[in-house]
This record gives C-alpha cells, structure tokens and sequence, in this order.
C-alpha cells in the first residue's frame, strides 16, 4: 500500500518536473511563488460597492440579484474570470452581457456597451464593453450591476474574490 502510494507521488512528481512551469527559474527560498487569481474585479482596482448582494426571500420576491459597482461612465468593464460569452444584447431596454464560466457559473454585466459577441472566448480582464451612465439608484456618475447565478441560483458576486479556503486532510 505504502509502495503504490509513493509510486503515485513519484510518477506526478515526474509529470509536474515535465511541465513547462517546472522549467522556469524556481522561487527564491523563503518566498512563495506567485498565485493565479482565478477571478478578479470587473472594473479596475477595487471599486467601492454602492448597492450589495440582497437575496430575495422567494424566487420570485424583490431583491438585488447582484452588487452594484461605482464607476464612471465609458470606462471598461472587465470578464471577472475566463469564459464564453454567452449574451450580448440588450434585455429590458438596458445592454447587457453575460459570461458563461465553468461549473455552470454565469456572470453578468449591465449596463454595458458591448464590444464582444455571443459565442467569443474571453479571458479574465479581457474588456467585454464601456460602462453607461444611468443604472437606476446609482449614487456614482456610473454603476455596475454585477451578477452571479450557478444554474437559476443567484449568488453574491463578491465570493469570487476572496481567496479559498484551504485545509489539509489526512492520506487515506
């Protein structure tokens, strides 16, 4: 059982040494080598966030489906995470754009001026349009409503942005 064991570990050691990440320079000693965010902010920096996540009670209830990001007014809205645009177009009179991520993750953006199309890749940060002036309720010059659904559940998007929570468990 130990033997097999060490022969797994061994035979991924031996894949990860392969690997062209392996053959860069290693990390100082001491220091930690950087980490990939897998997601990030739609709008550059942290933007302060002028209306948050409120669930509604029911399906059906009122409630804010997203978090509202203060902005202004033409600056570029970024995908939070690597994806496929699944919409592009306007709903409700407001221009929208919509990203599908792995794990049945859909992120959406609005109001937006689109500068991509349904069915085109993008990449974290990748600029998916220009933020429009006047989302309803906004205290900014501009706001982004930012949302988050995994199926037909509506999350918070701001979960994307903390870093996982991360715990060790016993071999075996």
């Amino acid at each position: 059982m130990f033997r097999s064991r060490l022969l797994v570990v061994l035979a991924l050691a031996g894949l990860a040494w392969c690997s062209p990440a392996a053959t860069a320079a290693p990390a100082p000693v001491g220091v930690a080598p950087p980490v990939v965010a897998l997601w990030g902010w739609p709008l550059t920096g942290a933007p302060p966030v002028a209306r948050p996540f409120d669930p509604p009670p029911t399906p059906y209830a009122a409630g804010h489906r997203g978090v509202d990001l203060a902005g202004v007014a033409g600056q570029p809205v970024l995908a939070a995470g690597r994806g496929v645009v699944a919409f592009a177009g306007m709903v409700a009179g407001r221009p929208v754009v919509s990203v599908e991520h792995a794990d049945g993750l859909r992120t959406t953006y609005e109001p937006v001026q689109s500068l991509v199309a349904a069915g085109q890749p993008v990449a974290r940060g990748s600029p998916l349009g220009l933020l429009v002036g006047g989302h309803a309720g906004c205290p900014a010059e501009a706001c982004l409503h930012w949302g988050l659904r995994r199926g037909e559940t509506y999350l918070d998007p701001l979960l994307l942005l903390r870093p996982p929570r991360v715990r060790l468990l016993p071999w075996g």
